[in-house]
């Protein structure tokens, strides 16, 4: 956070904060504007010094303040203040039991708007902590309760955590719901830029899931124009999606020109280089580069379970690309050959050729005893399920014309 020398300054400094806060009990207009200045101040410098601890007691010290000033004040500070906890490392569960005491106080002062936001924060970090069932359980109930009071905007975060949600549970059909009902709701209003861009985002994810990397490259392009407009961090994540769906998309030619452009140059770093060397192992058709890059950069890559979901994906093909080009030449040869040219262990050469076989990408048997695959050709393709489906419709057709024929014979009658 700060650097030790700076620790003394910093707590002076949020020493004289906390007493402008909590040491005059003045509670005319001007008195309050400053106890506000003052509390965005000493969440900032509880930042600086990494005291999610005092951020938590600031909040629970500041209830009778709450008391004095409007509830939509009420509602601002309390959630700057949640946010200024996330930004602290590894605060994660403190943010879970802060929203849980803070739903828990609200409820008590019947505030129903700062208490929806925060179950809503609250079912966000559920889902980062993999809590799915207890994320879909708040949404559930904010769902029921928001239909009923038309929050259109609140809506629109609800249905688009719900997608999140489901996505991350692998349940496709109900993720593209929720998305398909966020987006209803945000039609029928005005919907600020950075909840656009979550939305193109949460699309282009689910149309790669899809294998439609076209359509998603262009939602996230949408989506990291609006998020690099506003400077915001989610800005990376989205660039690192655009290379991805052009190496998946056999573009990879394009993503150094991606990167080397005026936007994509303000995001140089460890994440854009992962994505550059992806690309060029992927050009050069190379899985001893390309396993290379997954372990030089497993931060970045493995990291994102979105990213690494399709670089899995990516590094099978490219296994299966070279396997067959390999084997290709051959009617019999050892496994240990293939694995020796393909610079891999002999048990994973050997899976992913049983896998390939009863996937029919190629017709052989491995022969275990002897450490061998035996390439053979296909059957050939028999002509006797087309001749078939052809006769059936020609069937059809004559059955469609006796009937015709029949319905004008009883007509004239």
């Amino acid at each position: 956070m700060v650097a030790a020398s700076d620790a003394p300054s910093l707590q002076a400094q949020a020493a004289a904060l906390h007493q402008t806060v909590f040491g005059d009990s003045a509670a005319d207009v001007e008195a309050v504007k400053r106890k506000e200045e003052a509390i965005g101040g000493l969440a900032d410098t509880y930042v600086k010094l990494g005291d999610a601890k005092a951020l938590t007691e600031l909040l629970s010290a500041l209830r009778p303040f709450f008391a004095l000033i409007p509830k939509a004040k009420t509602a601002k500070l309390v959630r700057n203040i949640i946010d200024a906890i996330a930004k602290i490392p590894d605060s994660t569960d403190i943010q879970v039991e802060v929203c849980k005491q803070q739903v828990e106080w609200a409820v008590a002062e019947k505030r129903t708007f700062l208490r929806q936001r925060i179950q809503l924060r609250l079912a966000s970090l559920y889902l980062d902590t993999a809590e799915y069932q207890e994320s879909l359980k708040i949404v559930a109930t904010l769902l029921t309760e928001v239909k009923k009071l038309d929050d259109k905007l609140l809506l629109v975060d609800i249905h688009l955590l719900e997608s999140r949600v489901h996505h991350a549970l692998r349940n496709q059909p109900k993720s593209r719901a929720s998305l398909t009902a966020a987006r209803t709701a945000a039609n029928a209003i005005y919907v600020p830029i950075a909840l656009q861009a979550e939305i193109d985002t949460q699309s282009g994810i689910l149309h790669a899931d899809e294998k439609d990397y076209k359509t998603a490259y262009s939602y996230f392009f949408e989506a990291f124009e609006q998020f690099a407009a506003l400077d915001d961090p989610q800005a990376m994540a989205v660039l690192k999606y655009m290379l991805l769906c052009k190496v998946m998309l056999n573009d990879a030619g394009d993503v150094p020109s991606i990167i080397s452009s005026k936007a994509g140059l303000k995001y140089v770093g460890p994440d854009v280089d992962a994505m550059r060397a992806v690309a060029k192992a992927y050009q050069d058709r190379s899985l001893k580069e390309f396993q290379s890059v997954l372990d030089s950069y497993k931060p970045q890559l493995e990291g994102d379970a979105i990213v690494h979901t399709h670089l899995t994906a990516l590094y099978g093909t490219l296994l299966e690309q070279n396997l067959v080009r390999l084997i290709e030449p051959y009617s019999r040869v050892e496994i240990s050959h293939i694995a020796g040219l393909i610079e891999l262990p002999v048990a994973a050469v050997e899976q992913k050729l049983s896998q390939m076989i009863l996937d029919r990408k190629f017709s052989g048997t491995l022969d275990q005893g002897a450490g061998c695959l035996e390439v053979f050709d296909g059957p050939p393709r028999t002509a006797v399920y087309d001749d078939a489906l052809s006769i059936m419709d020609t069937l059809s057709s004559v059955v469609d014309t006796l009937f015709a024929r029949s319905q004008n014979v009883v007509a004239s009658v």
